[in-house]
């Protein structure tokens, strides 16, 4: 079933086994404009609400790529013996708004801390759910999320292996010093981005981050100097 840029499947939960409703986004999609932290605006429409799968039947929540992935039978074991006592109450709906989406991003990011996800993971989430408190315009919430995903990344940096799927430790120095810029720590932002900036082996193997990088603090020093 089709509604729009979105449409229907069905997939088996990792956690209850059972044949669960999902809504997928289709994969055509452009983008109106990027923010500096990599949040993608489209018209009319967010594929954000729609990140999250959550199985009708348990309420286990997670991303599409954990949701299909072989979850390891000990992840099983704590997830069926903490939902086994208790009714999580997400009811499927097609077409998913605001309330929607931040309830199956609250799961995700509680599951996540059940099984001790590792920071990256943990940090993916919290910065798409400050993408959605963006498009509400709740300032405050996005902050929130925003601050804990900084310092997830941050601790990321310290505790984990990058390349991470498609995420680099360069993206990662990137990603932390755009959060501390739109957080208004400009000292810090600063801080990490010129990492990005004095690294010539970043200038060569990514050229477009460190672009992006090399424009945003550039932004920051003009804009400091027009506050003087």
């Amino acid at each position: 079933m089709a509604v729009g840029n979105t449409f229907v499947v069905e997939k088996y939960c990792p956690v209850c086994g059972k044949s669960t409703r999902i809504t997928k986004v289709r994969s055509r999609l452009l983008a109106t404009e990027t923010d500096n932290d990599f949040c993608a605006h489209y018209k009319d429409f967010n594929p954000y609400y729609y990140t999250i799968w959550v199985c009708e039947h348990c309420g286990f929540a997670t991303d599409e790529k954990r949701f299909l992935a072989p979850m390891p039978e000990k992840h099983r074991i704590v997830l069926s013996e903490f939902l086994n006592t208790r009714k999580v109450g997400f009811k499927f709906q097609e077409t998913r708004g605001i309330p929607e989406a931040v309830a199956s991003f609250k799961l995700a990011i509680f599951y996540a801390e059940l099984l001790h996800a590792q920071p990256s993971h943990l940090a993916g989430l919290c910065l798409e759910l400050a993408w959605i408190f963006r498009d509400s315009g709740e300032q405050d919430r996005e902050n929130d999320m925003m601050e804990k995903a900084v310092n997830l990344y941050d601790e990321s940096l310290m505790h984990e292996r990058y390349p991470i799927g498609s995420l680099t430790d360069t993206m990662v120095i990137y990603l932390i010093g755009a959060l501390y810029y739109r957080l208004g720590n400009i000292e810090k932002a600063t801080q990490y981005l010129s990492r990005i900036i004095g690294d010539h082996e970043s200038r060569i193997q990514e050229r477009k981050l460190y672009e992006k990088a090399r424009d945003l603090w550039q932004d920051i020093r003009t804009r400091g100097t027009e506050g003087n």
